[in-house]
């Protein structure tokens, strides 16, 4: 079977189950872990930040952040796509009481121009607007990517109005694969950065949250209110060390996988449009009169797994466990589909 769902569906490596039978373990709540330590550490140097979390999941960074950035009667202003609004289950309003001002960005991307405008005048009359979230890259866009350039205005208008910068970074060493920007320079623009580890990089679990030492004190009573307190984390915290070690070069060949079935999605005669590729999500359109459900479940049982974004649209995701030879099969099985 070969799986497109989502990247994080992935496997560990040999080399990965190695490092994780061998860290060394402590409590974390007590902060005793040292593989828990040592991948705190060494994220947030990555990118140019004070101090580090490791959490369970995106969605638990995601909502540690915004909890830390807001208070009840705040408003958050971000893309009407952005995961944190869409596939979180409504945390920013159950976990922060804040509400939400929704922009219409180009596939996700917000602008420094369109934020101006939403920005809440001081008043009894309206939410104090207090966080800006972005996220790099753009899930519902198919994977489209800011530069560095596209956010340094989004940074300077929010240090103007007294804002927090968020970033949803799940795949953002996906996007620093396509734009070559260094990770090292984020740091200076961003209250806060959520990573995953369990995308792109291939590991089970994990995600960190990334802010200056303050915030991430806070962000850990935050954490524990929330469940996410982990004991011995250190066996999940070397998968991630491992993978920073070995698995951010390949990622370019994930985006190289997409752009083959990119290439082979615009020439079937079932696909009314795809979304151009990026990084290694494909969006795409079929044909009026197609249901999408049923070319999902055929497409299921010819071997190939994936997923739909939405009614309309059906997304492929490239990843650690998809190889040339199984893209090219899913190749072989599209132009054998004969969906009609």
């Amino acid at each position: 079977m070969i799986d497109l769902r989502s990247d994080t569906v992935t496997k560990p490596t040999k080399g990965m189950l190695k490092a994780m039978v061998e860290a060394k373990i402590g409590d974390d709540v007590f902060g005793e872990d040292p593989t828990v330590r040592e991948l705190e550490e060494k994220i947030a140097d990555m990118f140019g930040m004070q101090s580090a979390l490791f959490c369970p999941s995106g969605t638990m960074t995601n909502q540690i952040a915004i909890k830390c950035f807001t208070q009840p009667l705040d408003e958050v202003i971000l893309d009407q796509t952005a995961h944190v609004y869409r596939y979180e289950g409504g945390g920013i309003m159950h976990n922060s009481g804040a509400s939400v001002r929704l922009l219409n960005g180009e596939r996700g991307k917000i602008t420094a121009k369109m934020i101006a405008t939403e920005i809440n005048p001081e008043g009894i009359y309206y939410p104090k607007s207090s966080l800006v979230v972005v996220e790099n890259t753009v899930n519902k866009g198919g994977g489209i990517c800011y530069t560095l350039e596209d956010l340094k205005p989004i940074t300077a208008l929010c240090k103007t109005k007294g804002l927090k910068l968020h970033l949803d970074g799940a795949r953002i060493f996906n996007a620093l694969c396509y734009t070559k920007d260094f990770a090292k320079d984020y740091g200076q623009y961003f209250d806060g950065i959520s990573i995953c580890l369990s995308k792109g990089l291939g590991c089970p679990v994990g995600s960190v949250l990334l802010a200056k030492q303050e915030t991430i004190n806070y962000a850990k009573r935050v954490r524990k209110v929330m469940g996410g307190g982990m004991r011995q984390a250190g066996f999940l915290a070397a998968a991630g060390i491992y993978a920073l070690d070995h698995h951010l070069d390949r990622l370019e060949e994930d985006h190289h996988h997409a752009k083959m079935l990119e290439s082979t999605l615009l020439n079937l005669n079932f696909i009314e449009s795809v979304l151009p590729v990026f990084t290694n999500i494909v969006l795409f359109k079929t044909k009026k009169g197609i249901n999408n459900d049923d070319l999902v479940l055929k497409l299921s049982q010819l071997g190939l797994l994936c997923s739909l974004m939405d009614a309309e649209t059906v997304r492929f995701v490239t990843h650690l466990d998809i190889s040339k030879n199984l893209v090219l099969k899913a190749i072989e099985i599209l132009n054998n589909s004969q969906i009609n």
